[in-house]
């Protein structure tokens, strides 16, 4: 594990969500205090406010994305955004086995398939990748 992802298994390990856990390594890259992230990211904890939707690892490593991606004055820059975003979704759920925290978790009558440690070294080195890959 490389020092981002230690990081995120601290905050983790802390209480913090695994959307928090992924995005909050990253707040000197996206130039945002910890504190907004850490409110900004909360409520996509347990797949989208506890609901077991969108992993909170692929929506923290989302937010990441956008923030680094989007043009804050042209909103035409979206669908670039969109496509980049799409593909983090593709590995992650190559990765993690889906997307979705129910079914990660075996919520749905099936099999655990990744834990959420796993998941959020997995949505870290996504972030870390698109950053080497794609950022501004």
């Amino acid at each position: 594990m490389n020092n981002k992802q230690n990081q995120a298994m601290e905050y983790h390990a802390q209480g913090y969500n695994c959307a928090q856990a992924v995005a909050l390594p990253f707040c000197e890259e996206m130039g945002l205090e910890p504190t907004v992230v850490k409110r900004a990211t909360e409520g996509f904890g347990a797949g989208m406010g506890g609901r077991t939707q969108t992993c909170g690892a692929l929506s923290g490593a989302v937010f990441v994305a956008g923030m680094l991606k989007a043009d804050a004055v042209n909103p035409g820059s979206k669908m670039d955004t969109y496509k980049v975003c799409a593909k983090m979704s593709e590995r992650f759920v190559s990765e993690c086995g889906s997307g979705v925290c129910a079914v990660i978790k075996g919520l749905t009558g099936g099999k655990m398939l990744c834990s959420c440690n796993d998941c959020i070294a997995c949505g870290v080195r996504l972030v870390e990748e698109f950053i080497r890959n794609n950022a501004k």
